[in-house]
């Protein structure tokens, strides 16, 4: 029980860890098929961790049964999909949430609080250095994982998006090339532009040191500038008072996003991100995948 919520079934792919998992964190049963949630009166809402590839028909029929839905990023790995989940949430009862933390971490509060009533347009430096895997490794196959961009980058996507608060409205992609001259979508810049003028560049590197940053945010407007760096520091320049912030601890808002999503469901007010700003994250994400690994310009 947890804020008035209880876990009701748990339903895996039928491995033996299934029960282990449902003991551990107090489901009442554990099941292989999903009608087993989304046919259970009692079930309200519906949390969707499974390979990318089931994330867009398991949310369509959980919203489709009337539940609240929270989808682990991505949503969806073509635009398809996404069209079919758009009508499926216009007709449910349920509010559609994505794991797209970062927008909910305490230094993004922060940030969100020094960037209001600025006076111009602002240009975000996004950069996550996400370190090498295997190329057969199944977030690399656009038909499963969907890529590392769709998969992760879209963090960085939505991010820019929630600094800027305005809709994404061009986007263009540049991706490194091997020797042979074909892309490599996983060490890739992309370029966005905002429809109030501001600009956002999301570069996703799988070619950096571990020994650096995985992720730091820069923030250029009106004279000022905010560096978020790995979400333990912000540091603050053409701005008054201390220049460096340091949390307790490094915080990219898983706590804050499912405690919000909590308190949409179980108060019946409005999802913590609306639905035409999910389904605008997630189409721009699946085309910068696509560009990137594809090689479009």
């Amino acid at each position: 029980m947890s804020a008035g919520f209880r876990f009701h079934t748990l339903v895996t792919s039928g491995s033996v860890s299934g029960p282990v998992a449902g003991q551990k964190f107090g489901f009442e049963r554990v099941a292989t098929d999903p009608a087993a949630v989304l046919e259970e009166p009692e079930i309200d809402a519906v949390v969707v961790l499974t390979r990318h590839d089931s994330h867009a028909d398991l949310a369509r029929r959980a919203l489709e049964a009337g539940k609240h839905v929270f989808v682990e990023k991505p949503l969806a790995l073509t635009e398809a999909e996404l069209d079919v989940i758009a009508e499926a949430a216009g007709r449910s009862g349920g509010t559609l949430m994505i794991g797209f933390n970062r927008r909910f971490a305490p230094l993004t509060d922060r940030v969100r609080g020094l960037l209001r009533g600025r006076a111009g347009p602002l240009s975000v430096i996004a950069t996550m250095n996400a370190g090498s895997i295997p190329r057969d490794h199944w977030t690399q196959d656009p038909a499963t994982g969907g890529g590392r961009i769709v998969g992760e980058a879209c963090h960085m996507i939505d991010l820019t998006r929630a600094l800027a608060g305005s809709p994404i409205v061009g986007l263009e992609v540049v991706a490194a090339r091997n020797r042979q001259g074909r892309p490599i979508d996983d060490i890739a810049h992309l370029a966005l532009r905002f429809e109030d003028g501001s600009t956002a560049v999301v570069n996703y590197l799988a070619s950096g040191s571990r020994a650096y940053s995985k992720e730091r945010v820069e923030c250029f407007f009106d004279g000022k500038t905010l560096v978020v760096d790995n979400w333990r520091r912000l540091r603050t320049f053409g701005l008054p008072g201390p220049l460096l912030t340091w949390p307790a601890r490094m915080d990219k808002g898983h706590s804050a996003e499912i405690a919000m999503w909590i308190r949409s469901v179980r108060d019946e007010g409005p999802a913590p991100i609306p639905l035409e700003e999910l389904l605008e994250v997630s189409r721009w994400s699946i085309r910068a995948g696509q560009a990137a690994r594809l090689g479009l310009e």
